[in-house]
């Protein structure tokens, strides 16, 4: 049962809020839901070595709030701020709109599912071990005081013929408790023998967050 629903969005209004927070008109709404999704497609694109675990929209009449929270925030600003005006100036061609742009700095990288399955990608597509990757993350994750984590690897792992499913967990993941800090993340590894989906569920302690 636990798998079938989005942990994140099971939450809302509960335990999490939403990641744009705007009002429109009937006539307006289609529109700007479709530039928030390619304004965060163009980010998690351009940023993808950056460690992009969330994007948060605001806005207000003819200007655009994004904030950025990153685990290398030096690798979003770039040399003297350069990288940070080239990602304003594409967003202000991209929507036409003032963009105003805030970085935040994830403190605890290894506790952040989005992050954590994006890592274990990265060393699938660099022909590390699956098994070898899975266990690293969970050892991470458990060591910087998560109560539990449950990662989910699916896909032709190891180069096999035939796909198959391997899941590690540990610790306290209730994934029915909607009151539980549930973090959840999905990755997707581009290997030679094709694509891995990485599934990541963290249970953290109440009060922590990104």
């Amino acid at each position: 049962m636990g798998q079938k629903t989005n942990p994140i969005g099971f939450r809302l209004s509960v335990r999490r809020n939403w990641e744009s927070r705007w009002y429109a008109g009937k006539k307006e709404l289609p529109l700007l839901v479709h530039e928030d999704y390619r304004i965060r497609e163009h980010l998690m694109e351009k940023l993808r070595y950056a460690s992009v675990p969330r994007i948060f929209i605001e806005r207000a009449s003819n200007r655009v709030r994004v904030k950025i929270f990153t685990a290398r925030p030096g690798m979003v600003i770039g040399q003297k701020g350069r990288q940070l005006e080239q990602i304003k100036a594409d967003l202000a061609k991209l929507t036409g709109k003032d963009v105003l742009l805030d970085i935040h700095e994830v403190k605890k990288p290894d506790v952040v599912a989005y992050i954590v399955a994006e890592q274990i990608a990265l060393q699938l597509e660099r022909r590390i071990s699956f098994r070898r990757a899975m266990k690293k993350a969970v050892q991470s994750a458990l060591a910087l005081g998560a109560e539990g984590i449950r990662v989910r690897c699916a896909g032709r792992l190891g180069g096999a013929e035939i796909a198959r499913v391997e899941l590690v967990r540990q610790g306290r993941v209730p994934l029915h408790t909607l009151r539980a800090n549930i973090d959840y993340g999905f990755a997707e590894a581009n290997t030679v023998a094709g694509k891995i989906g990485i599934k990541v569920w963290i249970g953290r302690k109440d009060e922590e967050g990104l």
